[in-house]
């Protein structure tokens, strides 16, 4: 099974915050290999400015942000270029008001026939109003 996940739920395999416990559940299936996660290239410098906010807010320090950065760029994922997914995502982000980062995560998602699983309620509400609903989840939902 495939799931596209976004840069929200990538740091959550590595950091606790809040649905960390729903990530862990998502990470294990991973680690079986049952599911092979998807995401635009575009996670890994989401991924890092996420850490280097973190950092500028001091609750991370420069060695645990190279620690987490060194993670991230080993994690299991399958990566797709941007590049041929901008016209999709351009075209999403003006059907359905999201931004072309988002866009990007939900084009993977509509090409591979899966479900974008991300932390980020408001874009799960967003996209729960259109036709491509079904290529939604929340992890805060996330049961496994």
């Amino acid at each position: 099974m495939n799931l596209v996940i976004d840069a929200s739920v990538l740091v959550k395999f590595f950091l606790p915050e809040i649905l960390s416990g729903q990530a862990e559940t998502l990470l294990s299936r991973v680690e079986e290999g049952e599911i092979k996660l998807r995401a635009p290239d575009l996670i890994l410098p989401e991924s890092g400015n996420i850490l280097w906010k973190k950092y500028r807010r001091k609750e991370l320090d420069r060695s645990e942000v190279g620690k987490i950065s060194g993670l991230i760029e080993s994690f299991p994922l399958s990566l797709e270029p941007s590049k041929p997914l901008m016209p999709l995502a351009v075209e999403l982000a003006m059907a359905y008001g999201i931004t072309v980062y988002d866009s990007m995560y939900l084009g993977v998602a509509k090409i591979f026939a899966c479900a974008l699983i991300t932390a980020d309620r408001k874009l799960v509400e967003q996209i729960r109003k259109t036709e491509d609903k079904r290529h939604v989840i929340w992890l805060g939902s996330y049961e496994g």
